[in-house]
C-alpha cells in the first residue's frame, strides 16, 4: 500500500490540518502518517490558541518514520516559526525525498496573516527548494509576490514568479476570486487553467489542506503532476458538495462522501 506523511498542525475540530490530511489520504487509498507541528484550540467558529511542538520533537517524528517506513509522498502544512521551518528542512534534507507538496499556510481565508515576514523568508529559503509543488491561495500568492492578484492573467504571472522563488511547480488556488472557481497550474513550461462552477456551500473548512493532501495522495499513487492536481480538484469539489453542517461556524467538507454513498449512507451516521 502507498503511504503519505503530513507535517502540519492539529485541528481540534477535525476539519483541517493533520485530521483533514489523514482523512484525505485514507479516502484516496493511501495510508496516512503525521508529524504534528502544533496543537490548536479551535472549533468551527475560530482559532482560540496555538501551542507549537518543539522543533526537536517534530524532527524526531519525521526522522523515525523515514527510518522505518517507505514514504511515497510528503505534504507540508502549518510550520509557523523559523525554528520549526529549519527543523523540517534539515530532517527532509537528510532523506531520499518522495514528491513533496507544500501548502504555505501564511494567510487565512479571511486574509489574516499567520506568518510574519521573517518566517515567510525562511519558508521560501528552506522549504521551497524541497517542494515538488507549492499550493498558495490568492492571499498567500499576494504575500509571496508583493502585489494584488485580481484576474486569471495575474494568477499566471504570480505562478511564474513563485516558481522562480525555488518551487518545482505551482498551483495558485483561485477560490477567493469572484465567479467560477479557477485554479492556475504551472509546471515550469505551460499554464493550465482548471475551471469549474463554484459550489455554493458554507461548509468549506479545511479545503486548502484537503486539496494539497489530495495532490500528495495521487502523486504517491503514481499519477503525473497535472493528473494529480485534476483528480485532487475533483475530489475537493465532491467533498464541498457534500459538506457537513457541523457546529455553529464554517462546517467541514465531507472527506468520505464517496465511501458513504457506496455504503448507502445518506448523511453522517444515518442510513
Amino acid at each position: 500500500m502507498k503511504t503519505a506523511l503530513t507535517i502540519a498542525g492539529s485541528d481540534s475540530s477535525g476539519g483541517a490540518g493533520i485530521q483533514a490530511d489523514i482523512k484525505t489520504f485514507q479516502a484516496l487509498g493511501v495510508f496516512g502518517m503525521s508529524a504534528v507541528t502544533a496543537v490548536t484550540v479551535q472549533n468551527t467558529r475560530q482559532v482560540y490558541a496555538i501551542q507549537e511542538i518543539s522543533p526537536a520533537i517534530v524532527a524526531g517524528q519525521i526522522r523515525c518514520l523515514f527510518e522505518d517506513i517507505e514514504i511515497h509522498a510528503v505534504k507540508i502544512g502549518m510550520v509557523a516559526s523559523i525554528p520549526l521551518i529549519e527543523a523540517v528542512a534539515r530532517s527532509l534534507a537528510q532523506v531520499r525525498l518522495p514528491p513533496v507538496v507544500l501548502d504555505p499556510v501564511m494567510v487565512s481565508k479571511s486574509g489574516c496573516r499567520l506568518l510574519d515576514p521573517e518566517a515567510q523568508a525562511a519558508l521560501v529559503a528552506h522549504l521551497f527548494p524541497l517542494a515538488t509543488v507549492v499550493t498558495p491561495n490568492l492571499h498567500e500568492a499576494e504575500a509571496l509576490t508583493g502585489r494584488k492578484i485580481a484576474t486569471v492573467e495575474e494568477m499566471k504571472s504570480a505562478a511564474d514568479d513563485i516558481r522562480r522563488l525555488g518551487a518545482g511547480k505551482v498551483v495558485v488556488k483561485g477560490g477567493h476570486l469572484s465567479g467560477r472557481a479557477v485554479d492556475i497550474v504551472f509546471d515550469g513550461h505551460r499554464w493550465h487553467a482548471l475551471d469549474q462552477a463554484r459550489i455554493a456551500s458554507r461548509n468549506t473548512h479545511g479545503t486548502g489542506c484537503t486539496f494539497s493532501a489530495a495532490i500528495a495522495a495521487h502523486l504517491a499513487r503514481g499519477a503525473d503532476f497535472i493528473e494529480a492536481v485534476k483528480r485532487a480538484k475533483a475530489y475537493v469539489a465532491g467533498a464541498i458538495a457534500h459538506g457537513l453542517p457541523i457546529g455553529g461556524g464554517v462546517g467541514p467538507t465531507h472527506h468520505f462522501f464517496d465511501l458513504y454513498a457506496r455504503a448507502g449512507f445518506e448523511g453522517l451516521g444515518k442510513k
